[in-house]
C-alpha cells in the first residue's frame, strides 16, 4: 500500500527523515500515513534563522494577510490540497474520513470542527478588531500610528510562535490562526495522532498565497518539543494540569490545560432548572466532551439530586455509533490506555464517600466499552456532596460532569479557576460578584452554553497582546 508520507516542513520546504512514525487507525490499527520525525538538532538549526520567515510575512500588509486567511479558510473547508510529498491529494471528505479514523472523532464532529476553523479564518479581520480593540491595521504594518487620537506604537515580542499541539480536537488550531495576519511565523509540533489539521491548514495558507517560509511543521519527540518552547520567543502549550503548571507564570508561554468550565445557577433561577437542563447537557457532552470549554461541573444552591438525575437520563443511555452516523455523540480513543486511565480514575474517586455515578442508573452497562474495534467512554454524571470530594472539580477527555450543591454566597470561593462560567442568574448583586471574580476567564450571563465562542473576544488569553507589546512613542518628524 502506497501510504502518504507527511514530511517535516522546514520553513515551508519538505524534509524527508529516516526516522518516521506511523499514524494508525484507532479501530483497526492499520497505518494511515508515515510521518517524518525530526530531532532537536534540526530544530535548533532552523530556529536560529527563523527571522527570515518573519521577513517573508512583513512583505505583505495586514489587509493582504487577512484576505489570504479568508481564502485559506475556503480551501481548508472545501478544497483538494496536497497531502505529503508523494503526489497524494486530500479532498475535504478525505480529510474527514482520515481524521476520524485516527482520532476517534465521528464525521459529524470533524465537520463541526472544520466549520469553526473556517469561520475563524474567514473572519480574521473581525477577530483582530476584537483582539486589538479597534487598532487601525496600518499601525501593525508601520509599527506606529494613531488610535482614538493618541499616538501608539507596537513592536513584536517574538520572531516566531511555537505551538505544541494536542490530538484531542482539531478546532484548537483556530487559536493560532491570527498569528499569520499578525505577521508572525508558526513553528508547529503536531499531536502524534493528529498531524492532519495543522498540515492541511498550512497547505491551505500556501495555496491561498501565504509565503511557505512562514510555516514550520516539526513532528518531534519530547526533547524537540523542549527546543520549540525554549527557542521561540512565544509559545502555546497544551496539556494536562501537571504539564502546563510549570509554565503558567512565565509570560513567554500561553498555557492551555484543563478548563474546569462550569454552569452556575443562581438562587433566583434554580427553581426553573428543568428549562435549562438541555442546555446544560449540551455544555457537558458537545464535541464528545473533549473541549476545555465543556462544562465539567454544575453548581447549584439546591435541587442537585434532581438535576443530576435529569442529566443522567439524557446522557446515560448514549452509546457509541459508527463514525459516519450523523447521530454519533461519542469519540473513540486513539490511545485506549487513556480510556483505561480515565475509567480507573473515576472508579477510584467513587470509592470516597459522598459521590454517586448517577448515570449508572441509566447506562445499562460499563462506562468503558468496545465498539467496532474502538474504545469509548460513555457519559458520566457524578452527584457530589461537596467541593471537598475529589471528583467534584475534575475534568476528563469525555462527557463528564459533577453536580454539587453550594450556597450562592459561597460559590465563587469554592469553584476555583474556571475557563468558562455560564451563570444562569438575573440577580444584580450576584452578577456584580461574578464580574469582579478573577477566577473566571470567560463569563456567560444567562442561559448560554459554555461551548459558545465569540471569535472577536479572547478565548484564553489575547493573541495580539501575546505577540505584540505597546511602547511609548514621540515623533518630531
Amino acid at each position: 500500500m502506497n501510504l502518504p508520507h507527511l514530511p517535516a516542513l522546514r520553513r515551508g520546504v519538505p524534509y524527508r527523515s529516516l526516522d518516521t512514525n506511523e499514524v494508525l487507525n484507532h479501530r483497526t490499527g492499520q497505518a494511515m500515513a508515515v510521518v517524518s520525525q525530526v530531532n532537536a538538532g534540526i530544530l535548533r538549526k532552523d530556529l536560529a534563522r527563523v527571522g527570515q520567515a518573519r521577513e517573508a510575512l512583513r512583505k505583505f500588509s495586514t489587509a493582504e494577510l487577512i484576505a489570504i486567511s479568508a481564502k485559506a479558510g475556503e480551501l481548508f473547508l472545501e478544497g483538494t490540497l496536497p497531502l505529503g510529498d508523494g503526489g497524494h491529494m486530500q479532498s475535504a471528505d478525505d480529510y474527514v474520513r482520515t481524521l476520524s479514523a485516527t482520532s476517534g472523532l465521528p464525521f459529524v464532529m470533524v465537520r463541526r470542527n472544520m466549520t469553526k476553523i473556517h469561520y475563524a479564518l474567514t473572519h480574521i479581520g473581525t477577530v483582530l478588531n476584537g483582539l486589538t480593540r479597534g487598532l487601525p491595521l496600518d499601525v501593525i504594518d508601520r509599527g506606529y500610528g494613531e488610535q482614538s487620537g493618541a499616538a501608539v506604537s507596537y513592536y513584536p515580542t517574538t520572531n516566531a510562535l511555537g505551538l505544541i499541539m494536542p490530538s484531542n480536537s482539531p478546532a484548537v488550531n483556530s487559536l493560532w490562526l491570527p498569528a499569520i495576519a499578525l505577521k508572525t511565523p508558526v513553528v508547529i509540533k503536531p499531536g502524534r495522532e493528529e498531524p492532519w489539521t495543522p498540515y492541511r491548514l498550512i497547505q491551505a495558507f500556501i495555496a491561498a498565497g501565504a509565503p511557505a517560509e512562514a510555516f514550520g511543521f516539526y513532528p518531534t519527540d519530547h526533547e524537540g518539543s523542549g527546543e520549540v518552547m525554549k527557542l521561540c520567543g512565544r509559545a502555546l502549550i497544551f496539556g494536562d494540569a501537571n504539564t502546563v503548571e510549570q509554565y503558567r507564570n512565565n509570560p513567554k508561554f500561553s498555557v492551555h490545560g484543563p478548563g474546569f468550565s462550569k454552569v452556575l445557577i443562581g438562587e433566583d433561577e434554580v427553581d426553573r432548572w428543568p428549562e435549562y437542563i438541555d442546555l446544560i447537557a449540551q455544555s457537558i457532552a458537545d464535541n464528545g466532551g473533549r473541549s476545555c470549554v465543556n462544562a465539567s461541573a454544575v453548581v447549584v444552591p439546591r435541587h442537585g439530586a434532581a438535576i443530576a438525575d435529569a442529566l443522567a437520563q439524557r446522557l446515560g443511555p448514549v452509546t457509541p455509533l459508527p463514525p459516519e452516523d450523523e447521530n454519533a455523540k461519542l469519540s473513540g480513543f486513539a490511545n485506549p490506555k487513556m480510556a483505561e486511565f480515565i475509567d480507573a480514575a473515576i472508579e477510584d474517586g467513587l470509592q470516597t464517600p459522598g459521590a454517586e455515578d448517577v448515570t449508572a442508573r441509566y447506562r445499562g452497562g460499563a462506562r468503558k466499552v468496545e465498539f467496532e474495534g474502538g474504545t469509548y467512554l460513555r457519559p458520566t454524571v457524578v452527584r457530589c456532596d461537596s467541593f471537598a470530594h475529589p471528583l467534584s472539580n475534575r475534568e476528563f477527555l469525555c462527557p463528564y460532569a459533577s453536580v454539587v450543591e453550594v450556597p450562592q454566597s459561597e460559590m465563587l470561593s469554592k469553584i476555583g479557576p474556571s475557563l468558562v462560567v455560564s451563570a444562569i442568574t438575573k440577580d444584580p448583586v450576584f452578577t456584580a460578584h461574578l464580574l469582579d471574580s478573577p477566577l473566571i476567564e470567560r463569563l456567560n450571563l444567562g442561559p448560554v452554553s459554555t461551548m459558545k465562542i465569540s471569535w472577536d473576544q479572547p478565548h484564553e488569553g489575547n493573541m495580539f497582546e501575546f505577540l505584540y507589546r505597546r511602547r511609548s512613542i514621540e515623533r518630531a518628524w
